[in-house]
């Protein structure tokens, strides 16, 4: 009871807090200190009653015996009232044995005097009124149990259990029903999550293991158990085919416009459909036929001829769907007959410009000044005028943007943003050392909030337990947070010589983590101003997360170089590094040393991951340009792009009075998709997604997700669930959350 009532206080005080009623919060506070319940904890109400007992204040003493008898023992059945009378008997004679052990025979004297009335009619008062006149109380046989300690003991704590029981049995606010059952509803919640996820994974692994053969890898990688090359080749063709002649199954195609499924073909009707729904569907068709030339449409009619069925063949299956109908599938057709009427009316009056200016978008990296970011979604939700060329572009977008929701308990410029493995919190951290630990799953609410006198330079999660969070500082020290406890587990104190700590990656296994420490720069340390031309020196280090040891120092070939960011492949085996001068290197784990090494970028390495295969590694730099080597040949490029400035850093944000604020990178500048056929990028108005090509191009974009008015510095991409969710975090302190659709086809 104690324990609910204390927690529905504390609801109330933050709802006053957040509705600005102070006035109201100061009356609150008030009568919380006047509480004569002490908010229905026992201990608070015996210590109340000594104290009046102790202090001689029998009007107090039999005012606040009264209110509890008015407020909780006028609620009991009538036959425990007699226990109440027997204790409030024993409180007084409490009062009475306490004022003759001290002394006072004026406050004895007193509680026979204001008492007499009340108390003379009672027989197990009658031979206490000669009390006072006994010389020595104590050792007279009648009184002499009263005087013992045992007895105060006794009395004491009878009541305390007399007042627990009552509570407990009392069912005033049932909060604490309501707390179990939300909690169990929480955990059960959680429980099933898991099991989807172990199932989603399972069922991916045993996809992957059907469609290819593993095939073996250099002798310096142990246990790689990922795609090889040709095996890729292998799957992709094989998937190509698959979707050229297998229809798609996608259920969230249904809700979107004709255009955006398979253009150019009329959409059969039933026998059961009405004459007006077939010149629905015919108007519909010619329409989007004439909206552009008829040689254009051939090859997208043969492409669609492939993907769905004759018409024989639906002419043949239209009996058995007419006699076999149940509710799911009249709700269906239902459901295409409202689309069919919504989408038949007539088309918006679209501007000449819009034509020029979407093929100039198509051919862009990034958007002119005066086209949204999210140009691109709006034409492909739209429909009539735009024609069949912005229904091909929406019939090719892999992900569909389900929502977008804000995150803006940060004040200043995000540096990292990074999800935990399971999926189910987020870490962010910006440019004043604040760190948010968040979740987003069922709703949007801050777990933890951590701020340090030193100023915090890089986070990462553990990965076994998932409830850790590393974090580097910039006086050479990095702590272990515990999120759900929150407080810090350990402190470790890593290099005097090269206090900021850059970059933190923790090995799958959970048992190391690689911390990258770097010296002060030239310019003071401000991780705002641009890069020195000369890079500065650094150290890569490997500690034991249980011992809480440092383990080795790795060789950094040619000169001690800061590295920027690290990355662990699956098991942990392989570890790749970008450095401050613009090399690349390949540890191999199970040897602690160098693998290979190669020249990169001509610049600082901002960002280096790993490919789904994990044969090669994208690497971003300073350089501008997106770059995929072969690890399996040292230094050889697979692919190569040149990205916009704003999506490589530095990162510049204009404001009035001629400010202006530069960041370089700290955080992610791209991550990939759970397929690893995707990634996203940063840009100046929100996260980009590209499909990765394999050839030239390397990359081809294919959504933007938009929402940000400041450049968006770091981004991460969550993919524990079909519905994966995008994180883009920018320089205003915002972080959008995207929840994206994969169309599966």
């Amino acid at each position: 009871m104690a324990s609910t009532v204390e927690r529905t206080d504390e609801h109330v005080r933050e709802y006053l807090i957040y509705r600005g009623f102070t006035s109201t919060l100061k009356h609150l506070d008030t009568e919380i200190k006047a509480d004569k319940e002490k908010g229905f904890r026992v201990d608070k109400i015996i210590d109340q009653l000594q104290q009046l007992v102790h202090s001689f204040d029998l009007s107090g003493l039999k005012e606040y015996w009264l209110y509890l008898d008015r407020r909780l023992f006028c609620r009991l059945e009538d036959v425990y009232r007699s226990t109440v009378n027997k204790l409030r008997t024993s409180l007084y004679r409490y009062y009475v044995v306490n004022s003759i052990q001290v002394r006072n025979l004026d406050k004895t004297q007193e509680f026979f005097q204001k008492q007499a009335l009340e108390l003379q009619g009672q027989p197990e008062w009658r031979d206490w009124f000669i009390l006072p006149f006994i010389p020595a109380p104590e050792q007279n046989s009648a009184f002499s149990p009263y005087f013992s300690r045992q007895w105060a003991d006794t009395f004491l704590v009878s009541l305390h259990n007399f007042l627990s029981v009552l509570f407990q049995c009392m069912h005033i606010l049932p909060f604490d029903a309501e707390v179990q059952r939300m909690t169990g509803i929480t955990e059960e919640n959680e429980e099933l999550r898991q099991l989807l996820f172990a199932l989603q994974t399972d069922s991916r692994d045993q996809r992957d293991g059907e469609e290819t053969v593993h095939h073996k890898l250099p002798l310096y990688v142990q246990n790689m158990d990922r795609l090889g090359d040709t095996e890729l080749d292998l799957v992709s063709s094989q998937r190509a085919i698959s979707a050229s002649t297998t229809p798609s199954r996608n259920f969230f195609s249904t809700f979107l416009p004709q255009g955006r499924r398979t253009p150019g073909k009329p959409t059969p009707v039933s026998s059961g459909s009405s004459p007006s729904q077939a010149a629905v569907g015919r108007k519909d068709t010619s329409s989007a036929q004439a909206a552009k030339p008829k040689e254009a449409l051939q090859p997208k009619d043969s492409k669609a001829a492939g993907s769905q069925p004759s018409a024989g063949e639906v002419s043949s299956f239209q009996p058995q769907q007419s006699t076999n109908q149940n509710p799911r599938t009249k709700r269906i057709q239902d459901h295409e007959k409202e689309r069919k009427e919504l989408f038949s009316k007539p088309p918006q009056q679209v501007s000449p410009q819009t034509p020029e200016r979407r093929a100039g978008e198509a051919g862009e990296a990034e958007p002119p000044p005066d086209v949204p970011g999210d140009a691109m979604e709006a034409s492909c939700s739209g429909s009539g005028a735009a024609g069949a060329e912005g229904a091909a572009l929406c019939a090719e977008q892999p992900f569909i943007k389900l929502s977008q929701e804000e995150y803006g308990e940060h004040h200043s410029s995000i540096m990292h943003c990074r999800v935990d493995c399971s999926g189910r919190r987020v870490a962010s951290l910006d440019v004043d050392g604040v760190v948010k630990v968040w979740s987003f799953n069922p709703i949007m609410q801050t777990k933890a909030t951590i701020m340090s006198k030193s100023p915090l330079l890089s986070l990462e999660w553990a990965t076994k337990p998932d409830r850790l969070l590393l974090l580097g500082s910039g006086v050479g020290t990095v702590r272990l947070y515990d999120t759900d406890a929150k407080k810090n587990l350990y402190e470790m104190n890593i290099d005097e010589t090269h206090p900021r700590i850059l970059s933190l990656a923790c090995s799958p296994s959970g048992s190391s983590f690689v911390c990258s420490a770097a010296a002060l720069s030239r310019s003071g340390g401000a991780e705002s101003a641009p890069r020195l031309p000369v890079p500065v020196s650094g150290q890569l280090l490997l500690w034991d997360t249980k011992t809480v040891k440092q383990q080795l120092q790795f060789s950094l070939e040619p000169e001690p170089v800061a590295i920027n960011c690290t990355a662990f492949n699956h098991n942990g085996n392989l570890l790749v590094t970008g450095a401050a001068d613009g090399v690349i290197r390949l540890f191999d784990m199970q040897q602690y040393e160098s693998a290979m090494s190669w020249r990169a970028h001509d610049g600082e390495v901002y960002s280096v991951e790993f490919s789904y295969d994990e044969n090669t590694v994208f690497s971003i730099g300073e350089d501008g340009k997106f770059i995929q080597w072969n690890i399996h040949r040292c230094g050889v490029k697979q692919s190569e792009q040149i990205l916009p400035q704003d999506a490589t850093g530095p990162f510049v944000l204009s404001g009035y009075s001629g400010y202006k604020q530069v960041q370089v990178p700290r955080g992610r500048l791209l991550a990939f998709d759970s397929e690893g056929q995707h990634v996203l990028t940063c840009s100046s108005y929100g996260g980009l997604i590209y499909r990765l090509t394999g050839g030239e191009p390397a990359l081809e974009r294919v959504l933007s997700l938009g929402g940000h008015k400041a450049p968006v510095v770091t981004v991460d991409w969550c993919s524990a669930v079909d519905c994966g969710t995008c994180l883009t975090a920018s320089m205003d302190g915002k972080i959008k959350l995207s929840t994206l659709l994969a169309q599966k086809s």
